[in-house]
Formats: structure tokens, C-alpha cells, sequence
């Protein structure tokens, strides 16, 4: 199934490491071509996310031209695919698309159109389009199926148990505080910023904790341990929050809000015993293990429009170099407070 495409489209290249100025520049590109197992995509919208502020940096091991790792948008054509590599889709249909790939091997989602992998491809119904818009969808693709499988799949979250999330004011963390508090969790959330604990007391946390190095300590002074937690600031903390999971506990270390710097870990010596401890990074989804239809994207979408979930973007910029250029900046200032939206084509 193919359709008639443009010869070239507007792209956000990465012409060097560096400063969103120095690094982003808007130029027209030749527009993908269809190839089997792969769904060309008219991008409506996509979600800024911090991979791709450590690609723009060059601390990332694997980046392309046009980086992006999701985005939300419009089948325009696809392929038959291998027996591996999931069905074609037909023209038209509305679809989330992350990972697979996307701005780390193959050209990402900062541009007009972006080629995606099948098995990376979710249909979304056109009625939530339609009640959602282009910019709300485009909060939920990796944010939320990332959240998602870490509580879900690695932490088997139950109704009723304590969970700490490190890191819950992150665009991340804020989508599994309102998943786990959904799913009636009771949660307790961290944060760098003693002026951010209102806004997460009314996401429906039990308790806000100053995030910071001694955090563990106090609470292990305090006898408090925790069914599960989540761990999102990183190799900075991972270790003082292994020791705030009780027997039997789980932690799911997922992000690295605190920095990228190696750690030594000895789990002879540092772990305690009974604690199950694992990782999850979204890059897998698509792999057999992970297949993304495992997600219920459609279903947490359905919770967004029924207000039962609330996503809204914190931001929503406009396509273009100062759109992007301002999205990055602002992210690389700590100062998103939640998800942030490009929005490239708004109509419906």
C-alpha cells in the first residue's frame, strides 16, 4: 500500500554537537520511501524527551540526523511486512509510533515525515483523535508506556502498596505517579524543589520527600521501607533506594534524571538479600520480549479523553528552529515541570 509523497519535507537536523542554537538547524530533506516492514508517517506531533537532549549533546551512543524517538501522526503508506515484523496498515489510519529505532538508527520523528517500523506502530481510533487533539496524543507515546511496563510489568504493582518514585516531577515521573495513584497505589514522590510538592500532592501522592543525597538515610533512620519503588534520578541514588525495598520488594531502576556518571556497585556488599532489582529502557520495545502492543496505549488514551487520566501537556511549541531550539532549552533547564509537545500539523 503506498500513496503519493512529497520529494522532500522540512526537517530539524542535527548538524552539530552542542547548544540548541549551534545544534538545530530547519532545512528541507529528501522525505523517506517506503521499504518493507516500515510505515511511512505524517507527523502531527512529538514529545521532547531527554534521550534526545544527550543526543544533541553527543553523550549518546547512537544518534541520526534527525533525531526524535516518538511521535503521533497519520499512516501514509506501508509495506507488506516479514513474518516478524508485524502487518501492513492502511493509509489514513491515526497511529503512535516510539522507539524501533527511531532518531538512533533510522531518522526520528523532527520532521514533516519519519518512517517507523511496524512493530512499533499502535493504531489509535480516529474518535479519540478527535476528542484528544494532535498535542494531547502526542503527550502519551513513550512517557506512558514506558511508565506503564516499569509499574506494571517489572514492579507488578498492586492496588494498595507503598510505592516511592525518585524523580516524580520529570514529565516521566509525573505519568507513573498518575498511573500508580489510578491504580490505587499508595504513593509517596520526590523532588529536587521543595515549590513543586503542591503540585504533586494534587496528582494524589501520599507524601512529597525532599529528594537529595542523605533522603535514604533519613528514612532508613525512620524504619520506613517500601513494597516498590521506582527509581528514575539514577546511578546517583539507585543505592540508597536498594536499601529502602522491603524483602521480597522490588525497585526498577529506569531513568537518569541525576546524570549519566559510572557508579561502582557490589551487590555481595550492597544489596540487600530478598530485594529484586531490574532495569527497564524503552529502547526495546518492538523486540520479541517487548512487543509494544503489550501497552494498552489505546486504553490509557481512552482513560485521558474519559477524564479518569489526566495528561496535558506542560508545553506545546510550535514546529520550527525556534520551537525546537526553546523546547531544549527549557529542558535543559530543569524547567518543563512535565511533558513537552512540538506540535507539527494540528489538523484533524
Amino acid at each position: 500500500m503506498t500513496a503519493t509523497l512529497p520529494d522532500t519535507m522540512r526537517a530539524i537536523v542535527l548538524e552539530q554537537f552542542g547548544s540548541p542554537e549551534e545544534s538545530f538547524k530547519l532545512k528541507n530533506v529528501p522525505t523517506p520511501t517506503p521499504t518493507p516492514g516500515y510505515a511511512i508517517i505524517k507527523v502531527k506531533a512529538f514529545g521532547i524527551n531527554h534521550a534526545e537532549m544527550h543526543m544533541r549533546r553527543g553523550e549518546w551512543a547512537e544518534f541520526m540526523p534527525i533525531i526524535g524517538i516518538e511521535c503521533v501522526g497519520i499512516i501514509v503508506s506501508s509495506l507488506p511486512a516479514t513474518s516478524s515484523s508485524g502487518a501492513a496498515l492502511e493509509p489514513g489510519t491515526p497511529v503512535v509510533t516510539l522507539m524501533g529505532g527511531l532518531g538512533r538508527t533510522i531518522n526520528g520523528s523532527y520532521a514533516e515525515y519519519t518512517a517507523a517500523p511496524l512493530t512499533n506502530i499502535v493504531p489509535i481510533p480516529p474518535t479519540l483523535v478527535a476528542q484528544l487533539g494532535w498535542a494531547r496524543l502526542g503527550a502519551l507515546p513513550e512517557t506512558y508506556a514506558t511508565a506503564w511496563t516499569c509499574l506494571f510489568r517489572n514492579l507488578d504493582l498492586q492496588p494498595g502498596e507503598r510505592l516511592l518514585i525518585r524523580g516524580a516531577t520529570s514529565s516521566f515521573g509525573a505519568a507513573a505517579v498518575k498511573l500508580a495513584v489510578h491504580h490505587g497505589a499508595v504513593v509517596s514522590a520526590t523532588s529536587r524543589k521543595a515549590e513543586r510538592a503542591e503540585a504533586l500532592r494534587a496528582l494524589g501522592v501520599h507524601e512529597v520527600l525532599l529528594e537529595g543525597t542523605d533522603l535514604s538515610d533519613h528514612l532508613i533512620s525512620e524504619g520506613r521501607k517500601f513494597d516498590k519503588v521506582l527509581e528514575l534520578v539514577g546511578n546517583s541514588t539507585f543505592l540508597g533506594s536498594l536499601k529502602l525495598v522491603r524483602r521480597d520488594g522490588k525497585l526498577c531502576l529506569a531513568g537518569f534524571l541525576g546524570g549519566l556518571a559510572p557508579v561502582e556497585f557490589n551487590p555481595l556488599l550492597q544489596m540487600a538479600s530478598g530485594v529484586h532489582f531490574s532495569f527497564f529502557g524503552s529502547f526495546v520495545f518492538g523486540n520479541e520480549e517487548f512487543p509494544l502492543t503489550d501497552v494498552p496505549l489505546a486504553e490509557i488514551a481512552d482513560l485521558v479523553a474519559s477524564g479518569k487520566l489526566e495528561a496535558e501537556p506542560k508545553r506545546v511549541f510550535d514546529f520550527g528552529e525556534s520551537g525546537v531550539r526553546e523546547a531544549h532549552r527549557v529542558m535543559e533547564a530543569a524547567q518543563a515541570a512535565g511533558k513537552m509537545v512540538v506540535v507539527v500539523d494540528s489538523a484533524q
